[in-house]
């Protein structure tokens, strides 16, 4: 059985950017959750309701993990892969998983230009 190390704290970090970055640009979108009882209810997507019903299902049903905790160091790689292209097919949205420059650079204030 391969020893398979735990993800890396940077991996944790980009992990909740992207997505937060995913819900920001599913919100600009318009793409709203939507509460199954009250659907004329606008819910806007946040970090964690990206992690609970986006990102962990892809995750369960590829590794039978259910916790990001649980992940290896090449999980989150495979997860966002499946997860952009979806949302790129469907929705048109494509976020990039955030590297280490871009997180340093924000936690300094500099700001990507376009």
């Amino acid at each position: 059985m391969e020893d398979k190390k735990q993800r890396t704290p940077p991996q944790n970090r980009s992990l909740h950017k992207y997505c937060t970055n995913l819900a920001n640009a599913l919100n600009d979108a318009g793409l709203d959750m939507k509460k199954t009882l009250k659907p004329e209810i606008d819910i806007p997507w946040t970090c964690e309701s990206v992690k609970t019903h986006l990102y962990k299902p892809i995750l369960k049903s590829l590794t039978g993990k259910e916790s990001t905790i649980d992940m290896d160091t090449k999980d989150p790689s495979i997860v966002y892969e499946i997860l952009n292209r979806f949302m790129g097919e469907k929705h048109g949205i494509i976020v990039d998983w955030p590297s280490r420059e871009s997180q340093s650079n924000e936690a300094m204030g500099i700001k990507k230009s376009i």
